[in-house]
């Protein structure tokens, strides 16, 4: 009888432990990028440790329509990350490295993915 409690209250423990949501991890460090604002001057965002792993759609040029793409990307995070040219982390896509200078004004991007830490 008390095998059998002691199985059932095991089991019901690892069922609490892999039911608990994986704890949020972040990028250490700052993604920035610029971006044309509604009035036509260029405009700075910086995200201060990103969510990583993640997909990022920057906010300000989510929508094609409305907007020109983001550009001049400089990710200076301990992380991998991947700036896309269209919102959801879809279209081309280019690989920026951990702690690296920034891109030039060309290199386009509406999303990003931030990389597991390695």
């Amino acid at each position: 009888m008390r095998l059998r409690h002691t199985i059932a209250a095991s089991l019901g423990a690892l069922a609490l432990v892999v039911a608990l949501p994986a704890s949020a991890s972040a990028a250490t460090g700052d993604f920035s990028y610029k971006f044309v604002g509604l009035d036509g001057s260029p405009q700075s965002v910086t995200l201060h440790d990103p969510e990583s792993p993640a997909c990022i759609t920057l906010p300000e040029v989510a929508d094609p329509g409305a907007s020109e793409p983001a550009f001049a990307p400089h990710n200076d995070t301990d992380t991998w990350a991947m700036v896309f040219t269209e919102d959801d982390c879809t279209g081309d896509s280019w690989t920026l490295r951990p702690h690296g200078n920034p891109a030039t004004d060309r290199l386009k991007l509406r999303s990003v993915y931030f990389t597991d830490r390695h």
